[in-house]
């Protein structure tokens, strides 16, 4: 008995393109011809679709199929270790989608700033995005903390900032912005020198950091950002001061 490829297709559940693409990777020998130019297929054809339609379903990858290819232990064994990384990455996947629907976020949100994505600039959100490429997970969550902590209304105004924004509204702007940026260094030491917190492995400097700032923000914001972060250290040093204690006459070292 013979089939046309559509009756082929139809009997190993497969369709008639799948058939026609594993011809092209010689996995199934093209068949002979009726006079009236249809395919006749035969009983081996079936076979080796079936045979290809099975170790698909086991993850095995169609280059890795041939007549002659080994699917021994180690092999099946390396295919279960994939299998188990996919399932691992689709469970994460459902649970990011869970979250990304009950906060109402973007669908690209950053993993973990879900509940705030609806809140964050454009800027904000692709500098989390480049921030999750460069620092351990400690950090990437100190740095959510603060963003979830951050209600201040200027986060608004500095991101709808114009270029040519003035001069007594960036420092104005700065120096609103300089004791919550205090609060932050105070909180996270690390701030102070973040390049020690990049992810171990990663190709990356604090000039990759800086890059993605300048390409993210204008002129006008980055002014603002940088005044602000100058007196924030001043307001650190000032409190340094007035929280040392200051030594009495007549004290001596003990």
């Amino acid at each position: 008995m013979t089939w046309s490829t559509r009756e082929l297709a139809e009997l190993s559940g497969t369709t008639v393109n799948t058939i026609r693409h594993y011809h092209r990777l010689g996995l199934i020998e093209e068949p002979e011809r009726r006079y009236n130019g249809y395919k006749q297929y035969e009983v081996r054809h079936l076979i080796s679709l079936l045979r290809i339609r099975r170790l698909t379903d086991l993850g095995v990858p169609l280059a890795q199929i041939g007549s002659d290819s080994d699917f021994g232990p180690d092999l099946l064994r390396q295919i279960d270790a994939d299998l188990a990384t996919q399932v691992d990455r689709l469970v994460r996947a459902r649970a990011d989608i869970a979250v990304i629907l009950r906060d109402g976020a973007p669908a690209d949100a950053p993993a973990g700033f879900e509940s705030v994505a609806p809140r964050l600039s454009a800027s904000d959100h692709s500098l989390i995005h480049v921030f999750a490429q460069l620092y351990d997970e400690s950090t990437m969550n100190d740095l959510q903390r603060m963003v979830e902590a951050d209600t201040d209304p200027i986060s608004a105004e500095i991101d709808a900032l114009p270029p040519d924004a003035d001069e007594r509204t960036r420092q104005s702007l700065a120096e609103r912005l300089a004791p919550a940026l205090a609060r932050h260094l105070l909180d996270h030491p690390w701030l102070n020198d973040p390049a020690r917190h990049l992810s171990p492995g990663k190709h990356v400097s604090r000039q990759t950091f800086v890059d993605a700032v300048v390409a993210l923000y204008n002129p006008a914001q980055l002014d603002v950002l940088t005044r602000a972060a100058s007196l924030a250290q001043q307001h650190l040093q000032v409190k340094d001061g007035v929280d040392a204690p200051t030594p009495r006459r007549g004290d001596r070292p003990r």
